[in-house]
């Protein structure tokens, strides 16, 4: 089956219908190397690791005297997962806590835990946090480069876009530029990118173009951060790369892909949109 068929079986593609039964038969994989694959690459031999965080804002079960209770979640997908799961049938999954008992808040953790990592093909980590936790906005560490003053001519990727001067620098550059659509249902995606690296300078009006290109490009997030992480080392061919994207919140979930040559952890700041 192809990628497009796959893809097109999924939630996304569906009438919906909520379920509100704790149900894990609604989580949808798909696999990750199925866009590289089309490409005649081995997605493993890609230079990156990395993690999805994933930070849910709608989760709510009852507990055993059929009282709600209500948390904030935050997950993290291992990049070398081999799926990442399709956003809707996550929200569907999520949903179908609302109605089911559950003896104790770490009872539904354990559930959240076993059900993704097993869609995922990874452990997935789970944190839940009360609606009343005090969770500062903040920003991406690095500098904006929005304001420059540039003509805009692509808005389907443009790796060319991409070129390097002969210096070499340290630095961590910020755009709120970036937008992709869904898949399948064109919907827009809307994003903020921090890229880190080490290597000759990048031209930052060139890279603001290129991240601009991918305004009418249908892919998911986890797809783009990593073609945007592989077309900068590929043409400008730093000695250290990051790419840390941070979506905008849909039907209650925020998706922040983050790629890396370097061996650490990303923290979860969250936005002013998210």
């Amino acid at each position: 089956m192809s990628e497009h068929e796959i893809i097109k079986q999924s939630p996304l593609g569906q009438g919906t219908r909520y379920v509100n039964r704790y149900d894990p038969a609604l989580l949808y994989p798909i696999a990750r190397d199925l866009n590289w694959q089309a490409r005649g690459v081995d997605r493993s031999s890609l230079p990156f690791r990395g993690v999805d965080i994933w930070n849910a804002y709608e989760l709510s079960w009852l507990d055993s005297r059929g009282k709600p209770v209500v948390r904030l979640a935050e997950f993290r997908i291992p990049a070398s997962s081999t799926h990442i799961i399709e956003s809707k049938s996550f929200k569907l999954y999520l949903n179908s806590y609302n109605l089911t008992r559950f003896g104790s808040e770490s009872e539904v953790a354990a559930h959240l835990r076993e059900d993704l990592t097993r869609a995922a093909g990874a452990a997935v980590a789970v944190r839940l946090i009360r609606p009343d936790a005090q969770l500062a906005v903040e920003q991406l560490e690095g500098r904006c480069i929005d304001d420059l003053e540039i003509d805009v001519e692509h808005y389907s990727p443009a790796p060319e876009l991409l070129r390097v001067g002969n210096e070499v620098v340290s630095e961590t550059l910020v755009s709120h530029l970036l937008k992709s659509n869904c898949p399948v249902t064109g919907q827009p995606d809307w994003g903020s990118v921090q890229i880190r690296y080490r290597g000759k300078q990048i031209d930052r009006k060139g890279l603001l173009a290129y991240l601009i290109s991918y305004r009418e490009h249908g892919d998911f997030h986890e797809q783009c951060v990593e073609n945007i992480f592989m077309d900068i080392w590929q043409r400008c061919r730093p000695q250290k790369l990051s790419v840390y994207a941070r979506y905008v919140r849909r039907g209650g979930l925020d998706i922040n892909p983050y790629r890396s040559s370097m061996v650490e952890e990303p923290t979860n700041p969250r936005l002013a949109r998210q």
